[in-house]
């Protein structure tokens, strides 16, 4: 496989991780900007966890134009990746929800901190396939 395929994958992946997030900010039934101030912890919440996915996605792209070849170990470890970061809009829900509380805002620190590490290991095994492939040249 490629890596344009499993890019293209991971990008749209990464694009309904987005939408799924910004569908969670419901809309209020008021019409005065007074009714937008519940929304505002849940809006933060959002900008915060575009920019943390805005950031992956950028870094993401960059990295996947080190390498030609998609091993299985890049493979699972793309997919490690997604899955956590699949799992930042329930957190980013909970926590624009619940002002921010304690537990909402650390199961969000604990989903960001399993995305770095999925991230480092991705990384860990691009830069393994690409000593294999030096080494095999």
């Amino acid at each position: 496989m490629g890596r344009n395929r499993l890019e293209v994958f991971s990008d749209g992946v990464l694009a309904i991780i987005i939408t799924i997030m910004v569908l969670e900010i419901k809309v209020p039934h008021g019409e005065s900007i007074s009714d937008l101030k519940p929304l505002i912890p849940v809006f933060l919440s959002y900008v915060l966890s575009f920019i943390y996915l805005g950031i992956y996605w950028n870094n993401h792209h960059h990295m996947f134009h080190t390498f030609h070849r998609v091993t299985g170990p890049i493979l699972w470890s793309n997919l490690h990746l997604l899955f956590w970061l699949s799992l930042i809009p329930f957190a980013t829900g909970w926590m624009g929800e619940n002002n921010f509380s304690a537990m909402p805002s650390a199961i969000y620190g604990v989903i960001l901190l399993m995305a770095a590490i999925a991230y480092w290991m991705l990384q860990l095994f691009i830069i393994r396939s690409q000593v294999l492939v030096n080494h095999e040249s």
